[in-house]
């Protein structure tokens, strides 16, 4: 009984935090529209996370390539990770990807769930000085956590709970991809 109790308390503590209001949904379309625009400037968006908003980051940016065709590249190459951590600092190898890799015009989306990551605050603060055309943020934890401080359109879970933050930060994005085709079936290729 207690597990059954366990995920039902779960579940409908998740079913609150996707229950965006209209808010919520005027940042997605407006994250849409940068989205398109970035890509019909022939730049692209640029999506940096940790752990398992890394690996949210990466479906994401596959989905997006492939099913809405708007460019998007993550950093989740070990070689990558390791190099620029040990040259750098842990704290600046997001920062130093952006600087190598971006270009004037591309967009940049940073989750952080707890919004506190050092890697991901000097990211949005070196992005600001790097003519990026917009910084979209996904976070959690505290509202007024540093990263939510720093972007131009700011999605924030009220949740302390990092798996609950992380399952609605892949929803909001991937109803992104979704928004982008208008649709939400259709064929994988």
């Amino acid at each position: 009984m207690k597990e059954k109790s366990f995920l039902k308390n779960y579940f409908s503590n998740q079913k609150n935090l996707i229950s965006f209001d209209e808010e919520e949904l005027e940042k997605l379309q407006e994250t849409k529209k940068v989205l398109i625009e970035t890509n019909k400037n022939k730049k692209k968006t640029l999506i940096f996370g940790n752990g398992g908003s890394a690996a949210i980051a990466s479906h994401f940016s596959v989905d997006l390539t492939k099913n809405a065709k708007i460019r998007c590249v993550n950093y989740n190459e070990s070689d990558l990770l390791t190099c620029f951590s040990n040259d750098f600092g842990y704290e600046k190898w997001v920062e130093k990807a952006i600087e190598f890799y971006s270009d004037e015009g591309d967009a940049l989306i940073l989750i952080s769930a707890g919004g506190n990551s050092p890697n991901m605050v000097n990211a949005a603060n070196y992005a600001k000085k790097k003519n990026i055309s917009k910084i979209i943020t996904f976070t959690g934890n505290d509202k007024n956590n540093k990263l939510s401080k720093l972007g131009d359109i700011n999605f924030w879970v009220n949740s302390k709970a990092y798996n609950l933050i992380e399952n609605t930060h892949q929803i909001l994005l991937l109803s992104l991809v979704d928004l982008i085709i208008g649709k939400t079936e259709y064929p994988p290729n």
